[in-house]
């Protein structure tokens, strides 16, 4: 079984904090993850995070305008370079201080970041393999310093909000706390001196240029709109007016009248003149300006609206909200939404793999079950009849039937079909289950508690409690059903592990005694072997027939790592990482997966107990317990400076108290703010054992060995003409010119290479075919199979396309679905065509059979063979054959041409 499984995608999040960005033709949106970056692609409904991470969460993203080069900052002000497309680092950088804003300028050439009250610009570093740069004599390779500081601009007094630049890349506008606007030149400009826009009474949000620059419109946090022009002094004569007197002021005021609300975010849209905004209490806007008429209100979110920001056409509009991890887009002139998306805001307990492979369940502590599309990575339902937090979830092996149990004393059980809860099983007095085994026939239905030492029994068809299993001497941990269905595992914190024949005669159970407190016990897919996590770090693998322990392995020293700030120990001596909170055996059932309270995931060889990969599910520093080693100068005698809150002064303290308590108005001031700890509750193989999903504290890590970026050859600078693609054809380079006729997009050339590679190499060319070319190698043999007369060839073509390509089509078939259905026709066509022809040459053989002899000659013979021929060649005799005379006589055997 393969193990180099590498991070492929993270689900379970969609928007932690940070900017969004749309990509330059609008059809996908960056959304900030935690420490790395996911993007949604909104045209095919699908998604994908980026291979690399931050060691902070990360606080403002950029596109370039050409849409190749991605600057990522960090909240410790590390900065990442990636190029775009092809999802690599192409530098690091360090900013040395956190930034506030981040914008590159329309021609790409130089980049602004706000650090504070300071302001500096950077030129843009040249794209490997490129020869467009800021120098025309750049060679477009990697640079040893790429990163080049410009000019710094330090005339404000508080935090810079907001940054935009002109169309023409020669001005930009700051907004600041310090409640101005100050317009900037990025050169210095003849008879143009720095301006500052005062006027607001709190903190400027952000100012924008209009579309023809003649404008600047400033917003404010209390709602404050200005539009500022050109002007002369208003009591002055126009004509009398000098030069020197004109400057910007103020020609209009507007204002946004929400209750007990603030603006949190706005945006402007130059092109159409629109302008959004977002408030605090969850209610967004929508004005047309000068005019500042109102065209939509709504109210999307509970909660603060962080970030908001326009595609370029203008219709789109991307609303995140980090208190509730919500990512919305919304199409205003339709009224209707094009993205809805919202992860867990809780810590996830758990997760399971539907039989198919191609949903991932995921449960968390905000009561929440929601279903994930491993293929678009998006959230399909959010089932929200759980009234506490869901603790354990499983999947019915038959039928689509998931159920789960939560703290709030039931067991529910959900259809997956027409997506609503059939059942609900509770227990004769009030427990919190915390664990949870269906039977693979999905009959019955246990679950455990922590509460209680019993395991119920419930019968899935009427809802009634059948059982409770006594045997157990303290709370029950982890509960499994063996997939032959005869046997229940449970494991508990009274050291054993009862195996119990819930089918037989009499309930009986065999103990196993084990040395500490069981945490998670799971049952190999062939059911002979059972392995069993307990709290003191050891794995031990049992037979399930036998009772007896065939092997074990000793994970502390795997699993343990990471410090937490409140540790006073160090990493490799801090009690609670120790040990394996969940194990999951594969689909072979040759390595297991196992995950704790800790940021690593080991997976092991079960034969021979050797540690095969170690995974590092998070390097994020915002989490606690990521780090080994503390640095001594940030602890103080009142204790970790991590827990202080020291940013933000008494102006703005309001914002950052916790206003959860009903009628607070101001929180609870002494409250320390703590990060949240890395863990792993929850580890599952996929059906088909190529991926994992591991539940982890930032989210849904998907690790696949199918990982990386389906790379097209052809993308390069290559000349390919269709004179080239014959002379490829010529030398028998069949692949090559296969591929080359696609990137052509030339009908009758991809047909002529199609039909010129020889039938024994069509199984190389597929096998080697790129990923990217399958949909319409596809589509291609579909339409040569409807229209050509070469039945054979379309056939061993088809076999060889599903045959090597099975997997990816049946992993990704809601991408290959069209063009899957294609062939199906096709297939189903000359089935049809092939089936008629042999009924009817079966009729012609059984007709000719039962003729009466014919006299022997040559000539007789020869006639009705002729016959025969014609019959069998088109499927039955047709008009104007020649027809057998009633007088003639002879044997069957000469009919068809024997002696």
């Amino acid at each position: 079984m393969k193990t180099d499984y590498k991070f492929t995608n993270m689900l379970g999040s969609v928007y932690r904090r940070g900017n969004l960005v749309y990509t330059e033709d609008g059809t996908c949106l960056l959304s900030p993850v935690g420490n790395r970056v996911t993007v949604f692609d909104l045209i095919n409904n699908k998604s994908h995070t980026l291979p690399f991470a931050h060691r902070l969460n990360v606080a403002r993203i950029a596109l370039h305008p050409k849409g190749q080069l991605l600057l990522t900052v960090d909240e410790g002000g590390q900065a990442i370079l990636s190029h775009f497309t092809r999802r690599i680092v192409l530098y690091r950088f360090s900013l040395k201080a956190a930034v506030s804003a981040l914008k590159f300028s329309p021609g790409g050439t130089h980049f602004a970041v706000a650090l504070g009250r300071k302001i500096e610009v950077w030129k843009t570093p040249s794209t490997p393999g490129s020869t467009e740069g800021i120098d025309d004599d750049d060679s477009g390779g990697l640079e040893f310093a790429p990163f080049v500081r410009y000019r710094q601009y330090v005339s404000h007094h508080d935090t810079v909000q907001n940054i935009e630049w002109s169309s023409d890349s020669r001005f930009f506008l700051s907004a600041s706390k310090d409640l101005t606007a100050r317009i900037w030149s990025l050169d210095p400009e003849e008879g143009f001196t720095p301006t500052v826009l005062a006027g607001h009474r709190t903190a400027v949000y952000a100012a924008w240029f209009s579309h023809d620059q003649e404008t600047i419109y400033t917003i404010s946090k209390d709602g404050a709109l200005f539009r500022w022009q050109y002007l002369p002094p208003p009591d002055v004569d126009p004509e009398m007016v000098a030069a020197e007197d004109e400057r910007w002021r103020i020609s209009d005021r507007q204002y946004f009248f929400q209750d007990h609300a603030h603006l949190t975010t706005a945006a402007f849209h130059a092109q159409s003149n629109l302008l959004v905004t977002g408030f605090s209490n969850g209610l967004f806007m929508l004005h047309e300006l000068p005019e500042f008429s109102e065209i939509h209100k709504l109210s999307i979110s509970a909660s603060n609206i962080d970030t908001v920001s326009i595609n370029r056409s203008g219709e789109w509009l991307a609303f995140g909200s980090s208190a509730l991890g919500q990512l919305l887009v919304w199409e205003w002139q339709s009224e209707s939404y094009i993205l809805k998306q919202q992860g867990h805001f809780d810590s996830l307990n758990a997760l399971t793999y539907s039989p198919s492979g191609d949903r991932v369940i995921t449960c968390a502590d905000d009561g929440k079950v929601k279903v994930w599309d491993t293929a678009s990575g998006f959230c399909v339902v959010t089932f929200t009849e759980h009234t506490s937090g869901v603790t354990a979830c499983e999947f019915a092996r038959r039928g689509n039937v998931l159920f789960t149990a939560s703290l709030d004393g039931s067991v529910r059980a959900f259809d997956l079909i027409r997506y609503r809860c059939f059942r609900t099983f509770t227990a004769p007095r009030r427990l919190s289950f915390s664990s949870i085994a269906v039977d693979p026939a999905g009959e019955v239905v246990a679950a455990g508690s922590l509460d209680d030492f019993d395991i119920h029994i419930w019968s899935v068809q009427t809802g009634q409690l059948l059982d409770q299993l006594a045997g157990h001497d303290g709370p029950v941990s982890s509960l499994a059903f063996g997939p032959n269905g005869g046997t229940l595992v449970s494991g508990s914190w009274d050291r054993t592990v009862r195996l119990w024949s819930i089918f037989a005669r009499t309930q009986t159970s065999e103990p196993l005694q084990l040395q500490a407190d069981v945490l998670c016990v799971s049952v190999r897919p062939d059911s002979k072997q059972i392995a069993v996590s307990t709290l003191d770090g050891q794995l031990t693998f049992w037979s399930l027939s036998e009772g007896t322990q065939e092997a074990g392995l000793d994970g502390r020293r795997d699993v343990s790592g990471g410090r937490k700030i409140t540790d006073r120990r160090t990493a490799a001596n801090v009690a609670g990482t120790k040990s394996f909170n969940t194990v999951t055996y594969s689909a072979d059932g040759s390595v297991v997966l196992a995950g704790g309270n800790s940021k690593y995931i080991c997976l092991y060889a079960v034969e021979t107990g050797v540690l095969l990969q170690k995974y590092t599910v998070s390097t994020n520093l915002s989490l606690d317990g990521t780090q080994e080693f503390l640095n001594s100068r940030l602890l103080t005698e009142a204790g970790p400076r991590a827990l202080f809150d020291e940013t933000g002064e008494a102006s703005d303290l309001e914002d950052r108290m916790d206003k959860s308590l009903p009628g607070s108005k101001r929180g609870d001031a002494a409250q320390r703010k703590t990060a949240p700890a890395i863990r792993v509750p929850g580890v599952a193989f996929s059906p088909t054992g190529r991926s994992f999903c591991a539940a982890s504290t930032e989210g849904l890590l998907i690790y696949s060995v199918d990982a990386g970026v389906q790379f097209d050859p052809f993308d390069l600078d290559v000349d390919v003409t269709p004179e080239s693609t014959l002379k490829t054809l010529a030398r028998r380079e069949w692949l090559k010119a296969l591929v080359m006729a696609f990137r052509l997009n030339h009908p009758n050339l991809v047909t002529r290479v199609y039909r010129s590679i020889p039938t024994t190499d069509i199984g190389l060319v597929v096998r080697d075919l790129p990923e990217v070319y399958l949909e319409r190698m596809l589509r291609h043999v579909a339409k040569e199979a409807d229209t050509s007369p070469h039945l054979e060839l379309n056939l061993l073509w088809l076999e060889s396309l599903l045959r090597l390509h099975g997997r990816v089509l049946k992993e990704r078939q809601g991408e290959f679905a069209e063009v899957v259905r294609m062939v199906q026709r096709a297939v189903a066509r000359l089935q049809g065509e092939v089936m008629k022809v042999a009924e009817r040459n079966r009729g012609t053989i059984d007709y000719l059979l039962g003729q009466p002899r014919l006299g022997k000659g040559v000539e007789g013979s020869g006639v009705h063979l002729k016959m025969l021929e014609n019959g069998m060649g088109d499927g039955g005799t047709r008009d104007g054959d020649e027809s057998m005379d009633d007088g003639e006589e002879g044997d069957a055997s000469e009919w068809i041409g024997l002696e």
